[in-house]
């Protein structure tokens, strides 16, 4: 085993030891400053999106490959919460409550105006 390549464990942001000190590792990234709703500029991912826009309804559209009962579904509903895997809507109509995997979705049609910040 090549030590010189593999023998260096260490991550970025993971502090590095000497002794019982912990010294900041410099591969470190320094997170950008949040906005005024706490999320950081330049993290314009869906799960964010999402989050701004809590108690709105969407349609979401997703594909199961792997389905041989359904291929293509669409949930309707509002959102609930979402994280960085999944969505939770809620469907006032039927009173069902739905815990979508991101890794189906295709897209989402919000029925409103998309909270955005650049």
């Amino acid at each position: 085993m090549n030590n010189s390549y593999f023998g260096n464990n260490n991550f970025p942001g993971q502090p590095i030891f000497s002794g019982n000190e912990a010294t900041p590792n410099q591969a470190a990234v320094n997170p950008a400053p949040p906005t005024p709703t706490g999320l950081p500029f330049e993290q314009s991912y869906i799960e964010n999106i999402l989050r701004l826009n809590k108690g709105k309804r969407v349609d979401v559209f997703m594909s199961f490959p792997d389905s041989t009962e359904w291929r293509n579904k669409v949930f309707t509903g509002i959102i609930e919460e979402s994280g960085r895997d999944h969505i939770i809507l809620s469907d006032p109509a039927t009173g069902e409550w739905h815990l979508l995997l991101m890794i189906y979705v295709n897209y989402i049609e919000f029925h409103e105006k998309i909270n955005y910040i650049v």
